[in-house]
């Protein structure tokens, strides 16, 4: 039973997979030799994050292949419905990266309320020689505290954000294609979990509403952003956004005009359009605080993604050979 970890996996979910019996090979494959590796090798499982592509052609072609799994979240890398209909068992691992993604997006929170991603960009250069012009310059940021956040995508990382958000004393507005009266659940360390109620709102007032906004979901069917030129001009001014999410849910080149513009201050993107080559006007723009798709790289939620897996694909086997 070979299992081919092409994006990797975690050093305990290889360990539990070959506890299990599993032969468990990290060596990533080039995208146009997946097909041959595939066959050639005889895995029966295939293991991705979001840099392998698991698209029809490449499912028609492996038939040996019997599971498709995605550590982490979305799975728009992967034809999903295409997969299950040709009986292949297809599964990610939702809960594992919650808490990571959500303190990824506290910390580009207040980085991009106390400027602190351009004060890192100068000081090294202009430190010694503008000091007092940069203090100056950067002494006029903001509290999270009092200011309201709103969330578009209101799943499991969105509930974690809200949580975080809360605790920072913030207030939170959501947005969601399919509203939910779930409570946000706080855990308080040492005093237990406090249940709240979230406030759920149209997608215009929460644009209205929010001081900060955080995105967790993809595009819009049809590959349309979620905020595009329209969606923008109904902010606030002075609004600050965070992409965590996916590349192209906010639309990059009204997100670079709105920041030219003012309309949005400042914006922190951990995704892009065109990864693993983002553009380059992203790339230098002043108004941005940018990260390499790292929002669910943490120690911790590696070792929960890679347990998590392993422990699908024991279940499924299981059922398998039952």
């Amino acid at each position: 039973m070979k299992i081919l970890a092409n994006d990797g996996i975690s050093p305990s979910g290889k360990a539990k997979l070959e506890a299990a019996g599993f032969t468990v090979v990290t060596d990533t494959v080039a995208q146009d030799e997946l097909e041959a590796a595939i066959n050639n090798e005889g895995y029966i499982g295939l293991l991705v994050r979001s840099a392998t592509k698991v698209r029809q052609p490449l499912i028609d072609a492996c038939p040996n292949l019997k599971m498709i799994g995605r550590g982490g979240v979305g799975m728009d890398n992967i034809d999903v419905d295409y997969a299950r209909s040709q009986g292949r068992e297809v599964f990610n691992t939702p809960a594992s990266s919650s808490l990571s993604v959500a303190e990824m997006v506290m910390t580009q929170l207040f980085t991009l309320a106390r400027s602190v991603y351009d004060s890192n960009r100068q000081m090294p250069d202009n430190g010694v020689s503008e000091f007092k012009a940069l203090k100056k310059k950067y002494g006029k940021g903001s509290e999270l505290r009092g200011k309201t956040l709103g969330v578009i995508g209101f799943g499991r990382i969105g509930r974690a954000v809200a949580s975080y958000a809360l605790g920072a004393g913030m207030k939170v507005v959501a947005y969601d294609l399919y509203p939910s009266d779930a409570p946000i659940e706080w855990h308080i360390e040492g005093h237990g979990t406090i249940a709240i109620k979230p406030n759920m709102v149209s997608m215009d007032e929460l644009l209205a509403q929010s001081d900060f906004i955080t995105l967790h979901v993809p595009k819009q069917d049809g590959g349309t952003a979620v905020l595009g030129a329209d969606e923008l001009a109904k902010c606030k001014d002075g609004v600050m956004m965070v992409n965590t999410a996916r590349g192209g849910s906010i639309d990059e080149d009204a997100l670079i005009a709105a920041l030219d513009s003012g309309k949005v201050a400042c914006a922190a993107l951990d995704v892009f359009e065109n990864e693993p080559t983002p553009r380059e006007d992203l790339m230098k723009h002043p108004k941005l605080s940018l990260t390499p798709h790292i929002g669910a790289a943490t120690l911790e939620a590696q070792d929960r993604i890679g347990l998590e897996l392993a422990d699908k694909i024991i279940s499924i086997t299981a059922v398998a050979n039952s």
